[in-house]
């Protein structure tokens, strides 16, 4: 018996959109990650970019458990001597772009190579309710009710 290595004509790829309101950080970026990735299909393989294409909106309203909106910190470099710069959970959240804060997560979880590039560029995350890929017929994934834990009300 052999194993099947999926070829790149024989991956269909979905798009779908998950409303990131109210649902915990982590939790949805790990869900992301996997879709991002394609081990949810029967087909996966490995060295081949098999996943989904994912679409984020109301990237500004997800929540964080425990004091994370404060201790969590995440830092850049600006490449000068002495030129660390960080900033806050909560204050990148309340900034003008809060949705860096879902990709960072996911683009953590994916591995650190040019194929997890490639998987990174099929996440699109907004931080309102809109987005301009509605001529894809993205199908709606529901987050929050795939487990209890996955939604947070304030």
């Amino acid at each position: 018996m052999k194993t099947y290595s999926a070829k790149p004509s024989d991956i269909e790829k979905k798009w779908y959109v998950i409303d990131a309101e109210d649902v915990v950080l982590g939790r949805m970026a790990s869900i992301i990650a996997m879709r991002l990735r394609g081990k949810h299909k029967p087909l996966f393989t490995p060295h081949i970019d098999c996943g989904d294409n994912i679409i984020v909106v109301n990237a500004d309203k997800v929540r964080l458990t425990g004091r994370k909106t404060e201790n969590k910190i995440y830092y850049r470099h600006t490449g000068y001597p002495g030129g660390i710069k960080s900033r806050t959970a909560g204050g990148i959240l309340a900034g003008k772009h809060p949705e860096r804060v879902v990709i960072k997560a996911v683009e953590r979880m994916i591995s650190r190579n040019p194929l997890g590039r490639q998987q990174m560029r099929k996440l699109h995350v907004y931080k309102g309710a809109e987005h301009p890929h509605q001529a894809q017929n993205p199908e709606i994934l529901d987050v929050a009710a795939m487990n209890p834990k996955n939604k947070r009300s304030a």
